[in-house]
């Protein structure tokens, strides 16, 4: 299995706090944001790598070279201007091999059991499958909905803080989706998501509660500097 990472972002939110790299990179405990998911990649056999890299880029590929001393296979999809999550997707395709590749985002960590994804989707006949979470606030993010874990509604914004299920950020894509999108600008939340919904795409969901956590604020930084540091991010999956 193979796995794009999405870390083209120009990171506005956390520049207080993270200024001078990219903010997957952002120090956690002596390593890269980032490199916490990639060891959770290698942990379950997902050992080829796609980093689809924009905002100062180089220093991705500086710090994880041809990914050997990390134990996986690294590939490098750089972006000449911005091209949003779904057109960072579709500029990588090239560089997979395979027939279904997993995408994340990279300033995302869910201590979950990846696999879990692809049982969901073959067991729905899907193109594709994602994780959602349960969360206490939905107010920052956009409410996903589902029924028999199928996708029925999608990033409903929300301005109440209440709880409800979210985007987890992991989803895993069939190559014939990716390759019925054109190239070019476009948001795999707000613009490809939406539309294979609309034309009857089967998109499988597979909730969890397990560690889940988004570094793109100051907030969240610092607590999964905290976790770290207290021993609350460990090996186990779920």
């Amino acid at each position: 299995m193979e796995a794009v990472l999405l870390c083209g972002g120009l990171g506005t939110r956390l520049r207080s706090v993270v200024s001078d790299r990219p903010k997957p990179l952002a120090d956690i405990g002596g390593k890269a944001f980032m490199e916490y998911v990639t060891d959770q990649l290698v942990q379950q056999g997902i050992r080829d790598i796609v980093f689809a890299v924009g905002y100062k880029g180089q220093m991705v590929e500086d710090y994880f070279g041809d990914g050997s001393r990390f134990g996986f296979r690294a590939a490098y999809s750089y972006e000449e201007e911005p091209l949003g999550t779904g057109g960072a997707i579709r500029h990588a395709l090239p560089k997979l091999r395979g027939d279904r590749a997993y995408v994340l985002n990279a300033d995302t960590y869910y201590k979950i059991d990846f696999t879990r994804l692809e049982r969901c989707m073959d067991h729905a006949h899907a193109s594709m499958a994602l994780f959602t979470r349960e969360v206490p606030d939905i107010s920052r993010y956009g409410e996903v909905k589902s029924e028999r874990q199928l996708l029925c509604s999608w990033n409903e914004k929300s301005d109440a803080a209440r709880p409800g299920e979210i985007n987890g950020g992991i989803y895993l894509i069939r190559r014939e989706l990716l390759e019925s999108m054109p190239e070019g600008k476009a948001s795999l939340e707000h613009d490809w998501i939406p539309q294979w919904l609309s034309q009857g795409v089967r998109i499988a969901t597979e909730l969890s509660d397990a560690y889940f956590i988004d570094i793109g604020v100051p907030e969240s930084y610092r607590r999964f500097r905290e976790d770290v540091a207290a021993g609350r991010v460990g090996e186990d999956i779920s």
